[in-house]
């Protein structure tokens, strides 16, 4: 009886293991992946920093203003006005979803500036 108490108690164990092993590997690869999408170094702080403040990232925001390129301004003011128009709450929309067009213009406006304050640092630099 006992000899089959210590197999559970160190089967039970590896098995703990592996599973603890397991999620420190999937932890570290998410991790891994959350930086390299933030860019790294002072550039990614700058746009995780962005991200918390906004409360979402630029590829959200993009998604939601269903746009694909950030350097077509008319199509993002067009998508913006639009969204922003039909969820209007006195219209029958939802003052969430507005909210979250709101939101994710900010944070496109947001990106943008960073973008261009990016270039002129640069071409200051040149």
């Amino acid at each position: 009886m006992a000899k089959y108490l210590a197999q559970i108690i160190v089967l039970g164990g590896q098995a703990i293991g592996r599973a603890f092993a397991r999620a420190l590997k999937q932890e570290i690869a998410a991790s891994q992946q959350a930086a390299r999408r933030a860019g790294g170094g002072p550039q990614g702080e700058k746009r995780a920093e962005a991200n918390a403040r906004a409360g979402m990232t630029i590829e959200e925001a993009k998604q939601i203003l269903n746009i694909d390129d950030l350097e077509d301004l008319e199509r993002i003011v067009k998508n913006y006005e639009h969204l922003f128009a039909a969820n209007d709450k006195t219209k029958g929309g939802s003052f969430y979803l507005q909210s979250k067009v709101f939101r994710a213009k900010e944070r496109i406006d947001q990106e943008l500036k960073h973008q261009m304050d990016a270039k002129r640092t640069k071409q200051s630099a040149t």
